[in-house]
């Protein structure tokens, strides 16, 4: 009886939970600290706030066995990478231009899992990359790595690589544990790989900016994973895949209003080439697996 109310809030949980992955490209702009130092003091607050939810819904925080804690660091050294590029595109760029770029992650996955899993890779999505291309290109204000801009976008594509094999590690060796156990020792192990290259002394961190580290740490990073985990007990992964592809658009309307920064003609339409090939990579990855079921 009160699955359709379950329904419902779980797509006001999951559309919350995009709007906060979208927040935080802001942290990028606002935090007056270095890609590197930004993802190992989101993670450090992360971690913690990630490991209470934890204990909190009477999870265990232990994994299996050796296997899988040797996972753990492998997927956690991943997302580090992953996060430093990802805010380093968007302090060369802008965040539009930044999260447009990352977000040829759901393209370059249906590319990259056909040659893991051995299958063809079908026409029509080899289309969807030579879009996705067209797109990005559209971003890219001259073919030189010595334009700031365009240095961002090719480290945005990294960035969405490296994403793409952290979600394809995790969906075949570590997807059976919820989503705030996964990503407390993601972010565990992060904080430990990228301490070594710490470049702010935390001494020197002002008072406020502690308070924007701490707000992308608990609000924009750890509440979204359990919002996100929430929703994915109550929706279908056709809506939590298709609803995710809004993240760029809310990351670029945050920044319009909280960062004043502007959106030019050609990053529209780029933007719109890329964000409309992954919601119809997303359609059609679920038609073929509800096929296959």
């Amino acid at each position: 009886m009160n699955k359709p109310s379950n329904q419902h809030s779980g797509l006001i949980e999951l559309h919350i939970a995009v709007l906060l992955f979208g927040g935080t490209a802001l942290f990028s702009k606002l935090i007056p600290l270095s890609a590197l130092d930004i993802t190992l003091l989101r993670c450090a607050v992360a971690a913690v706030v990630l490991a209470l939810i934890v204990k909190l819904s009477q999870q265990s925080l232990s994994l299996k066995n050796w296997r899988e804690y040797a996972i753990a660091v492998a997927l956690g050294i991943v997302v580090s990478l992953h996060w430093v590029t990802y805010f380093a595109s968007m302090q060369m760029s802008s965040v539009a231009i930044g999260m447009i770029a990352f977000f040829t992650y759901p393209v370059m996955t249906v590319l990259i899992e056909p040659v893991i899993n051995r299958t063809r890779i079908e026409k029509v999505d080899i289309l969807s990359g030579l879009a996705v291309l067209i797109g990005v290109s559209l971003l890219i204000p001259e073919a030189s790595l010595g334009n700031e801009v365009t240095l961002g976008i090719v480290i945005g594509v990294i960035s969405a690589f490296l994403f793409t094999a952290r979600n394809l590690m995790h969906k075949r060796y570590f997807s059976q544990y919820s989503g705030a156990k996964a990503m407390c020792y993601q972010t565990a192990v992060a904080v430990l790989f990228l301490a070594p290259w710490q470049q702010a002394p935390l001494a020197s961190i002002e008072t406020s900016t502690w308070g924007l580290i701490l707000l992308l740490g608990v609000i924009f990073t750890a509440a979204p994973h359990a919002l996100f985990a929430a929703a994915l007990r109550q929706l279908s992964a056709k809506t939590v895949g298709l609803v995710s592809c809004l993240q760029p658009f809310y990351g670029t309307v945050l920044a319009l209003l909280i960062l004043n920064e502007g959106v030019d003609t050609k990053t529209i339409i780029g933007g719109l080439l890329v964000v409309a090939t992954a919601i119809f990579e997303t359609q059609r990855a679920h038609q073929h697996q509800r096929s296959k079921g």
